[in-house]
């Protein structure tokens, strides 16, 4: 009789001793759980570092080669054929895979749920349990809303993946994913402004590091999900396309506006205030449409003083929206954005100068307009 697919909890974190604190939890205090960690670096042929522990000890410490320093990479060759193997052998019943410094759940999420190997799927073998991100309370608003990027933060790790992400970035692709967050710090700073926060970006439980139990951390938080296995939610585009604000009250300093419209953004505005509306201590996330691309969904995505955008695909049968859901800090960024956002939008007069496939200056992030007729994803 084959065995159940192993649980597998997906651990993300900035902060190495947070990562070795949560792990030490689940390993002491749950029996049957192996903790498979990784590292990447600290130099360019260094490749993966791969340890193996549980309560008993460190079963495996050894440097894996890898052609490419890169997360993908370490998936294919690594991460999921170990995987693959631990649940093989029948000697654990839970795991817990801490991944390196700054890397983003989501891409290991999708291949645990449709990655393949030597032929087989590897949802054969393992699941997801859950994802549970770690953050310091004391650092929690510099490390997300701050200028900071990750090659000054963690130097050695910028040098073998040439990461220009910022701080901000990293973690609020980590919180995005979490079914729990794991805030250190409490003991030694006021956290009611940080748990705001949080609160204000994501409906994830909460739980104090230094106070969190085994089975919490391991709790199989995508049990009894509709389809769990295959969650819709576990996907970016989706995600931004589906971005509302958690409900939180606004206070301690913490606010959130949502900017919604039918209209689309005028592309000449918002290219001159692209800046005024997306820059400053703000995470920020929708989607918007553009009249020179009207079956294009344009993903909005902000964190850590950086803006991304890009096209993540058709529109589904409720047709474009303007909507962008923005998370800050400071009354003024609120003011400025608040004041901005209907500036950018196209009048009733303007449409018949922006015809589909008209060039509208966002092909260096859109690429090229194509006269296309509106889509349904």
């Amino acid at each position: 009789m084959p065995l159940a697919p192993l649980p597998v909890t997906v651990l993300t974190c900035l902060d190495p001793v947070l990562r070795d604190t949560a792990t030490a939890v689940a390993a002491w205090e749950v029996p049957g759980t192996v903790v498979l960690r990784y590292d990447l670096g600290p130099g360019r042929d260094d490749g993966l570092r791969r340890v193996v522990s549980d309560v008993h000890g460190v079963e495996e410490d050894v440097r894996v080669p890898l052609e490419h320093a890169c997360l993908d990479c370490a998936l294919r060759e690594d991460v999921l054929p170990t995987l693959v193997a631990v649940a093989a052998s029948g000697r654990w019943r839970r795991v817990v895979l801490a991944l390196p410094l700054a890397a983003e759940p989501l891409v290991v999420v999708r291949a645990l749920r449709s990655g393949e190997v030597d032929g087989r799927p590897v949802a054969d073998a393992c699941r997801v349990a859950s994802v549970v991100a770690t953050a310091d309370a004391a650092a929690l608003e510099d490390d997300l809303l701050g200028d900071d990027l990750l090659a000054e933060r963690l130097p050695a790790l910028a040098g073998v993946l040439d990461d220009g992400r910022a701080v901000g970035e990293a973690l609020a692709h980590q919180l995005d994913e979490a079914d729990l967050v794991l805030l250190a710090g409490e003991r030694d700073a006021p956290a009611g402004r940080a748990r705001r926060l949080l609160a204000h970006l994501s409906t994830a439980p909460v739980r104090e590091v230094h106070a969190v139990t085994g089975a919490e951390l391991l709790a199989d938080r995508w049990a009894g999900r509709p389809d769990a296995a295959h969650d819709p939610g576990r996907d970016a585009p989706l995600e931004l396309r589906r971005a509302r604000p958690t409900g939180a009250l606004d206070g301690d300093g913490v606010w959130t506006l949502e900017l919604t419209s039918r209209r689309a953004f005028h592309p000449g505005r918002l290219l001159e205030g692209i800046e005024e509306v997306g820059s400053g201590r703000l995470r920020a996330r929708g989607v918007f449409h553009l009249p020179s691309r009207p079956g294009v969904v344009c993903a909005w995505d902000g964190a850590g003083g950086q803006l991304s955008i890009g096209e993540v695909g058709g529109w589904d049968a409720a047709g474009p929206r303007t909507r962008l859901v923005v998370t800050g800090t400071d009354p003024a960024d609120r003011e400025r954005v608040a004041a901005c956002f209907p500036r950018l939008l196209l009048r009733a007069d303007e449409h018949e100068r922006f015809r589909p496939g008209t060039p509208d200056g966002f092909e260096p992030w859109l690429g090229a307009a194509g006269a296309d007729v509106p889509r349904v994803a």
